[in-house]
């Protein structure tokens, strides 16, 4: 089979320009595909080609290195969302290259419940199912139904079931064990319509109850919107709404995972930092038959406050886990992640772990 070059394909493509962050040299190939066909032929030319390829969404999770890329970058841009009604629910296809918070918008109007909560954060539907996409009492594996993908060890198209994708806190198969094995080219989700939204998280909770009285809306639309808005008012504070007039904003949003351990890591957690002299006690969020650890918490309780500046990286004023390019390089803001990593290991004893993908690939000029 030969495998000529794409017609779309181009070259020197700035990395910065794709991102939320702003950081990365220059793709020497950039790809970006709106068809199936078009996912394939473009990693089939990349195996031709002997290149390194690197699969990529709306760049919201993702840094590159200075250096850049030297070979193909693959967009996945695929679009299209089908709704059907099945019983009291309607099951929503999404193709993976739809923009996450406009299908959020969609749902929304249609007066559908289930992912209201997720307002406001940035990149594509294709991303949400790889890291379990979650904020403010929802996770998108509460109504994810089923994943479609295309398998790359045989180029053919696969599907799987929510409990095939093997959902953790902000885990998947698609980030653990099968990482870089399949492209994600379709989600359905089964969300709930003219039904009142739950309201599970205590911040989002507080901040409703003080404006308005929830149990007086209609089911459906009415109350959906007041929880959207209200997740959006609360993001924004914080700077996590992509707003060109926040420089906070240039970020991939919580650059840590919040922890989840077992009462016992707890114990040995609590007591170290006892023994280095803390007075306060660790918060704590119940997660199952673990617990879960704020990692904002022990980020600011290792010695990086809110604001903390490094050269042209640092930490938002707003929100202790968003790493903040503030005209500065990807090598500066990984140095930073790794004093913060550090300084957490040598006060708690435990590690802290990087939501984004960090693509560290040498560009030579």
């Amino acid at each position: 089979m030969i495998v000529s070059t794409p017609a779309s394909f181009r070259s020197d493509i700035p990395l910065s320009t794709l991102t939320t962050i702003g950081l990365g040299g220059k793709a020497r190939l950039f790809v970006s595909c709106k068809t199936l066909e078009e996912i394939k032929e473009s990693i089939l030319f990349a195996k031709h080609q002997h290149l390194q390829w690197q699969v990529m969404g709306g760049g919201s999770n993702i840094i590159f290195s200075d250096e850049g890329f030297n070979g193909v970058v693959i967009k996945v841009d695929i679009k299209g969302v089908n709704k059907v009604e099945n019983g009291g629910d309607v099951l929503v296809e999404a193709a993976a290259g739809e923009e996450w918070d406009t299908l959020v918008q969609s749902c929304i109007r249609h007066g559908l419940s289930g992912i209201e909560c997720l307002s406001g954060i940035p990149g594509l539907v294709g991303a949400t199912p790889i890291q379990n996409v979650g904020a403010y009492g929802q996770e998108v594996s509460d109504t994810i139904t089923s994943v479609r993908a295309i398998d790359l060890s045989t180029m053919e198209s696969v599907e799987f079931s929510n409990k095939e994708c093997q959902f953790d806190y902000r885990q998947s198969r698609f980030k653990k064990e099968d990482r870089n094995r399949f492209v994600i080219t379709y989600v359905t989700f089964r969300l709930n319509k003219n039904r009142r939204p739950v309201i599970r998280y205590p911040e989002l909770k507080s901040y409703i109850d003080s404006s308005i009285k929830l149990d007086e809306l209609a089911d459906g639309r009415e109350a959906v919107e007041v929880v959207r808005k209200a997740v959006l008012a609360l993001r924004k504070r914080k700077s996590m709404v992509i707003d060109p007039t926040d420089p906070h904003t240039r970020s991939v949003g919580s650059f840590f995972m919040n922890l989840l351990v077992t009462g016992e890591e707890f114990r040995r957690i609590q007591g170290q930092w006892r023994e280095s002299g803390g007075s306060d006690d660790i918060p704590t969020f119940p997660a199952g038959d673990r617990f879960k650890i704020p990692a904002a918490w022990l980020v600011e309780h290792a010695g990086f406050r809110k604001g903390f500046r490094r050269g042209k990286v640092g930490i938002s004023a707003n929100h202790a886990l968003a790493l903040v390019n503030y005209g500065g390089t990807t090598r500066e803001l990984l140095s930073l992640s790794e004093e913060i990593q550090l300084a957490v290991r040598n006060r708690f004893g435990i590690s802290l772990e990087p939501e984004p993908v960090i693509i560290n690939q040498d560009y030579p000029t």
